[in-house]
C-alpha cells in the first residue's frame, strides 16, 4: 500500500490532534499506517498529536514509538522521576495569591520523554511537519514549520493550569487546542489524501457521580472545548479519512491506561484502511468521469 501499492499512487496526509493521554491512540495510528505501506507526506499536529507527530517525522517509527512508551509507563519509579524532573522551576502561580502545586515546563518534559536523537529544527525532520500552538498575546492560531522544534512543540502542549507558557521567538504560546485541536486543515493541498485523527473526546457519558476536582475540572473544561470546536469543523468540512478512536472516557494525563488507549487506536485499524481505500477510489472515480 502506498505510491505504488493499492492507493493507486495517491499521496497521504495525517493530521494528529490534541487530547493528552488519550493521543497515544495517535501511534496505534502510525503504526498500522506503517504496517499497511503507507508513508504519510506531511503531518499537521495539535498538543499530544505535536509531541507523536514531531518523533514520528523525525523517522521513528510507530513500533518504536510504541515500545519506547511502554517501557517508559511501565518503569512507575522512572516515570515519576521524569515526571520531577519535567516540574516548571521557580514559584508559579495560577492564579493571583494562589500557589499552583505542581506546574509543568514544555521544554524539559520533551527532554525527558521524547526519544534521543530527537532533532533541535523542524528542516531536519523526515517528514514536513507543522504544529499548531496559540499565540497568548494575539489570542490566534500560531502555525510553526520550520526553525526551532522544541519551543514550538512546548508552546502546542501547554495546557492552561498544567503546562507553562512556552517562550518563542514570536512570543509566548499556549495550547493549541484552545483554537484548532485537529488541524487537518493545514494539509489541504499537501496530499491526495488527508487523514484525521480526532482524540479530542467522541461522544460518551461519564460513569463518575462524583463531584468533579479542581484539576479534574480545569483539564475536562479544555477537552470540551476541543471536542466543540473539533465537531464545529468536521461537520463544516470533513477530512477525507476521519479516525476517532473511542477514548473520551480517559483524561488528559491518564497514563496509567495506556494499554487501552493503544487498543482503541488498535481498534481503528479496519477503519483506517477502508477509508483509505475508499478516498483513493472516489479520487479514481473522479479521475474517470
Amino acid at each position: 500500500m502506498g505510491r505504488g501499492g493499492v492507493l493507486g499512487g495517491r499521496t497521504v496526509a495525517v493530521a494528529l490532534g490534541g487530547g493528552g493521554a488519550r493521543g497515544l491512540a495517535h501511534i496505534s495510528v502510525l503504526q498500522a499506517l506503517d504496517e499497511m505501506g503507507v508513508r504519510p507526506v506531511a503531518l499537521a499536529g495539535t498538543s499530544i498529536g505535536a509531541i507523536i507527530g514531531a518523533a514520528y517525522a523525525a523517522g521513528f517509527s510507530g513500533a518504536e514509538l510504541r515500545a519506547h512508551t511502554e517501557a517508559i509507563l511501565k518503569n512507575r519509579i522512572g516515570l515519576a522521576r521524569k515526571l520531577l524532573y519535567a516540574r516548571a522551576r521557580g514559584r508559579k502561580r495560577l492564579l493571583a495569591g494562589v500557589a499552583h502545586p505542581f506546574l509543568i515546563d514544555g521544554e524539559r518534559f520533551l527532554a525527558a520523554f521524547w526519544p534521543a536523537g530527537m532533532p533541535e529544527r523542524f528542516e531536519d525532520l523526515d517528514i514536513p511537519m507543522m504544529v499548531v500552538a496559540t499565540d497568548f498575546r494575539r489570542r490566534a492560531e500560531a502555525v510553526f514549520s520550520k526553525g526551532p522544534l522544541r519551543p514550538a512543540v512546548a508552546g502546542s502542549m501547554s495546557i492552561p493550569g498544567v503546562v507553562r507558557a512556552a517562550k518563542s521567538a514570536e512570543g509566548w504560546l499556549v495550547d493549541g487546542g484552545l483554537v484548532n485541536p485537529l488541524p487537518y486543515d493545514h494539509l489541504v493541498g499537501r496530499a491526495d489524501i488527508v487523514v484525521a485523527v480526532n482524540v479530542s473526546g467522541n461522544l460518551g457519558v461519564e460513569s463518575d457521580s462524583r463531584a468533579p476536582s479542581v484539576f479534574q475540572t480545569i483539564i475536562v473544561a479544555s477537552q470540551i472545548l476541543m471536542n466543540s470546536i473539533s465537531s464545529r469543523m468536521i461537520e463544516d468540512n470533513p477530512p477525507d479519512v476521519l479516525i476517532a478512536p473511542a477514548v473520551h472516557q480517559y483524561l488528559a494525563l491518564d497514563l496509567f491506561n495506556a494499554s487501552r488507549i493503544f487498543a482503541a487506536g488498535d481498534a481503528c485499524r479496519a477503519a483506517l484502511r477502508d477509508g483509505l481505500l475508499q478516498a483513493a477510489e472516489r479520487l479514481e472515480n473522479q479521475r474517470l468521469d
